[in-house]
């Protein structure tokens, strides 16, 4: 795939991990390397080195599952702000969601651009997310699991969000939203030019 990298830290075990820059720089989709037997398979999801080595911040404090009963529930989209700014790697663990991030570094020429990858608990990949951008998902299927790890910990005072459905961003949603909370519904309009002046 154009664009990807393995680690150089493979151990001569077919073990590592494959990571391919989004259009958003910074941003990378994360593949398992399998080994497959007759048991099944065994794969590395995580290695401090591989990621450094990449340049991508290793750092993990804190880790979150998001459990959600219906297909069409919307997250999003949230972020902190500094100095509680998160680095985030995203695994959907059963079902699957459209995972979507926003660039919001006013100083990124990629700012108020954003990318979206359909995430499956049976393709195992990955979304590693650089601090600065706002993230979000739309569930795809019933009893959807999503696995987060974070490089800072929850601060609620630092919490923000953007709306889903802002037209400043233009986000294709991939299906119907049936399940929203009132606070993300509620995100005002955002002003791209005023956020980056």
């Amino acid at each position: 795939m154009e664009g990807e990298i393995r680690s150089l830290h493979s151990r001569g075990d077919g073990l590592s991990l494959i990571f391919t820059e989004t259009e958003l720089k910074g941003a990378y989709l994360v593949s398992l390397e399998c080994v497959a037997d007759e048991r099944g398979f065994f794969a590395r999801s995580w290695c401090e080195k591989e990621f450094q080595e990449v340049g991508l911040s290793s750092r993990i404090v804190q880790c979150s599952i998001s459990y959600n009963r219906v297909k069409g529930t919307l997250r999003g989209m949230h972020f902190q702000l500094p100095p509680f700014e998160e680095e985030k790697l995203v695994r959907c663990t059963r079902g699957a969601i459209y995972d979507v991030i926003i660039d919001l570094r006013h100083e990124s020429k990629s700012f108020g651009k954003y990318f979206g990858a359909t995430l499956t608990a049976e393709s195992r990949t990955m979304l590693y997310i650089p601090k600065g951008f706002a993230h979000g998902f739309l569930t795809l299927e019933d009893d959807t699991e999503i696995f987060y790890q974070m490089s800072e910990f929850y601060a609620p005072d630092s919490a923000r969000g953007v709306r889903w459905n802002d037209p400043a961003f233009g986000i294709e949603w991939p299906g119907e939203v049936r399940v929203l909370s009132k606070k993300d519904r509620s995100y005002p309009d955002f002003d791209l030019k005023k956020y980056r002046n």
